[in-house]
């Protein structure tokens, strides 16, 4: 079989389409886009970041797999670094032997175009693919999970996650009705905030585009990590259109006539969902601001959610002072549910991470963005 890496361009559509229908008929829920246009960041223009796709075509016909590139300008230990996250790669190697090398094809595609390359995300059913990445030389670091519920009952009966067997609905149910699960739930957001100090509260109000101020926020703090993706006003504008993908509410946050920063929340009521059911999911998806404010921060997005009326609040984060001030408003932190991998060229970069990992700020909208949020 002669296998060809190409961009994917709508001349391909209709094999991309059979390419899911056969995977759909092998029993498999991944595919690939259906249009080569993404909704989020569809033109590149002069930003700082963007998306490519690609497709393995098979004789010059057959789509066989793809997979998506996100280049972003970052800060790497004080120096400015072309970083790129990838999506997939998703080929029919999942289901057919004939195809079980093409990933890896795909991967050493990835690392041929962009050397600095990353995922951040690869729980679950992906976890081969961080044994290959292991053994390939790549660098693993898990990262947790943060989780606050504000509605119990709805958060035990609705949760499709926890409720995938009979005993455990079970389970859940008696804990719900009975009280158990409310009262064990508050303990364990009560506990959380015990071990943490939290300052004065600060203020959010919602804005529509990313100004000055947002600049000069940008160049106050960026050196304080170690390792963070660009995030001045023309990348967070280009990142988050208004109008376009995602949903999501932009808030800055002020103590007085000081910003403190700015935080991206999301509220979507999610049906049948493989994850959260029909829960009302809040979602703290992107936050800046100095390590020393991330509490203040983190405090006025979460009441916003909370004002708001949502079940629960998630998301993923990799710095120590962030996920620290998440604890310290009752946010269950949940350990190693998310794998930030980096290729060996990245890691080179990073060196010596032991130190650095100490400074990487990463959340949701990093990488492929908030999916399925």
């Amino acid at each position: 079989m002669a296998i060809d890496v190409v961009p994917y361009t709508e001349e391909w559509i209709p094999a991309v389409q059979a390419f899911n229908r056969r995977m759909a008929e092998a029993g498999m829920h991944w595919g690939w886009y259906e249009t080569p246009v993404d909704r989020w960041l569809p033109e590149r223009g002069d930003a700082r970041t963007w998306r490519e796709h690609y497709l393995a075509v098979e004789d010059g016909r057959d789509v066989r797999g793809g997979y998506a590139l996100k280049p972003h300008e970052w800060r790497v230990c004080g120096a400015t670094h072309l970083v790129t996250d990838w999506q997939g790669p998703i080929t029919e190697g999942v289901y057919s032997r004939r195809y079980n090398t093409l990933g890896l094809r795909l991967l050493r595609e990835m690392l041929r175009q962009y050397p600095l390359l990353y995922s951040w995300g690869h729980g679950g059913l992906e976890q081969p693919m961080l044994v290959m990445l292991e053994k390939l030389g790549w660098l693993i670091h898990r990262t947790p999970f943060c989780l606050r519920v504000l509605r119990p009952l709805r958060f035990l009966r609705d949760n499709a996650y926890l409720r995938d067997t009979a005993a455990r609905r079970l389970a859940l149910d008696l804990a719900a009705f009975s009280g158990a699960g409310s009262v064990g739930l508050r303990l364990l957001h009560a506990a959380q905030r015990a071990r943490g100090s939290r300052s004065a509260p600060a203020g959010a109000s919602e804005f529509e585009r990313f100004e000055g101020w947002a600049d000069e926020l940008w160049a106050r703090v960026r050196d304080e990590y170690a390792v963070i993706a660009l995030r001045d006003a023309a990348t967070m504008n280009h990142l988050l259109p208004g109008g376009g993908w995602p949903a999501a509410r932009k808030l800055r946050v002020m103590r007085g006539d000081r910003t403190l920063g700015w935080a991206v929340v999301m509220d979507t009521a999610m049906e049948n969902d493989r994850r959260f059911g029909t829960l009302r999911v809040g979602s703290l998806v992107d936050a800046l601001a100095s390590p020393a404010d991330a509490e203040a921060v983190v405090g006025a997005a979460y009441r916003d959610l909370r004002a708001r009326g949502v079940d629960i609040v998630i998301l993923n984060q990799a710095h120590p002072a962030w996920i620290a001030g998440f604890a310290s408003h009752g946010f269950a932190i949940l350990a190693n549910r998310r794998a930030f991998a980096a290729s060996p060229e990245l890691q080179k970069a990073m060196a010596p991470f032991e130190e650095t990992r100490l400074g990487l700020h990463l959340t949701n909208m990093d990488g492929h963005g908030p999916m399925r949020l």
